[in-house]
C-alpha cells in the first residue's frame, strides 16, 4: 500500500489567528485520521528544520561513540521515567540503541551536553504543538472545551527519545516490533530513511513523510478515553538493508497519577458499556518499561492497552 493513504495535514491556520477556514479544515482531517489510521503526517508545525536536522547529527554522534562511552550513561534502573541509554535487542541478531531524556535535565545530570542543548532547544517546541494538538483532538472527539487541557496539566511526564537502527544485511529485518504507544500524543522525525510501517486492515502501510514533515499517532490513553473512537494503531519499525536509520520521538503523556479509563462522554451518555478497566498512567508506564529492560521471552507476554480490556 503506498504511504500517500495517510493524511497529511497542514497545521498553519493554527499559526494565523484568522483562518478560521483553514482550522475547520484541519480538524476535520485529524478527526478522519484519528478514527480510520490512528496516525497521519503534519507539514507547516512550527518546528524548525535546521533545529530537526541538527538534533538528528547529534544523535548520530553520540551512537557513533565507542561502546563503553555509550553505557556510561545506561539508564539507572527503578527510575520513574527513563533518562539514559539503553541498548534493546528484538531479536539476538539486532542491536538497536536508545536514549531517552526529560526536562528538567538538572535533576539527573545523566544526559551528555550536545544532547542536553539539543534537547532544550527542542522540548519548548514539541510541548506547544503537543498541546495544539491536543486541543484540536479535545474539539474533535466533542469534549467540554479545555477538557484534556485541564486533565492533562503535568508536563513531568513528556519525554523525548532518540533512536539508532543499525543497518540491516537482510531485507525486512525488524528495528522494532510490533507494538503501539501508551501515551497521549508521540511526534516523530527522522533522517530520511524509510522504516517506520503502521498497521491497517491487514497490511503494512510504510510511512517515508518528506523532510521535515511530522508523523503523528495518538495512543493508548486516547483511544481508551475515547472508549475506542479513536485508535492507537500498530506500527513497527523494518531496518532498512544497508542503511542506518536515525530518527526522534516525543511523547506527549500524562501525570502519572491521573487514572484512565473510559469517558462518560463515550461510555453512559452514549449509552455504551466501557471496553476497558481503569488504571493509573504511572503503572501501565512502568509496565512498559519493563517490557523493554525485561523483555518477556514470548511476544505474546509484552504488556499492552490490551492487558486492560474488558
Amino acid at each position: 500500500m503506498a504511504n500517500s493513504v495517510l493524511p497529511t495535514v497542514d497545521l498553519s491556520a493554527f499559526f494565523n489567528q484568522g483562518d478560521k477556514d483553514g482550522k475547520k479544515k484541519a480538524t476535520l482531517e485529524i478527526e478522519e485520521a484519528c478514527s480510520e489510521y490512528g496516525f497521519f503526517l503534519a507539514v507547516n508545525h512550527g518546528v524548525p528544520l535546521e533545529l530537526m536536522s541538527r538534533a538528528l547529527q547529534v544523535s548520530k554522534s553520540f551512537f557513533e561513540l565507542p561502546d563503553q562511552e555509550k553505557f556510561e550513561y545506561s539508564l539507572k534502573p527503578g527510575a520513574t521515567l527513563p533518562v539514559g541509554y539503553l541498548r534493546s535487542t528484538e531479536n539476538a541478531a539486532e542491536k538497536n540503541e536508545h536514549f531517552f531524556m526529560v526536562l528538567p535535565t538538572s535533576t539527573h545530570n545523566h544526559c551528555p551536553s550536545g544532547f542536553q542543548q539539543v534537547l532544550e532547544e527542542t522540548y519548548p517546541y514539541f510541548t506547544n504543538l503537543a498541546l495544539l494538538v491536543e486541543s484540536i483532538i479535545n474539539d474533535c472527539l466533542g469534549l467540554p472545551p479545555n477538557f484534556l487541557k485541564e486533565y492533562n496539566n503535568d508536563r513531568s511526564w513528556d519525554f523525548l527519545m532518540a533512536h539508532h537502527y543499525p543497518a540491516s544485511e537482510t531485507d525486512q529485518s525488524l528495528g522494532k516490533t510490533c507494538h503501539s504507544d501508551g501515551n497521549i500524543i508521540t511526534f516523530v522525525f527522522n533522517d530520511g530513511v524509510e522504516g517506520l510501517e503502521v498497521y491497517k486492515d491487514g497490511n503494512w502501510i510504510p510511512i517515508s513523510p518528506p523532510q521535515g514533515t511530522l508523523v503523528v499517532n495518538i495512543g493508548d490513553t486516547i483511544q481508551v478515553m475515547s472508549n475506542d473512537k479513536f485508535k492507537s494503531a500498530a506500527h513497527r519499525v523494518v531496518r532498512p538493508r544497508g542503511r542506518s536509520r536515525y530518527s526522534y520521538a516525543f511523547f506527549h503523556g500524562l501525570g502519572g497519577d491521573k487514572m484512565v479509563e473510559p469517558l462518560q462522554h463515550f461510555t453512559i451518555k452514549k449509552g455504551e458499556s466501557p471496553k476497558y478497566k481503569g488504571f493509573l498512567y504511572k503503572e501501565y508506564v512502568q509496565l512498559r518499561i519493563r517490557n523493554r529492560t525485561h523483555p518477556p521471552a514470548k511476544p505474546e507476554d509484552v504488556i499492552g492497552i490490551t492487558h486492560y480490556a474488558i
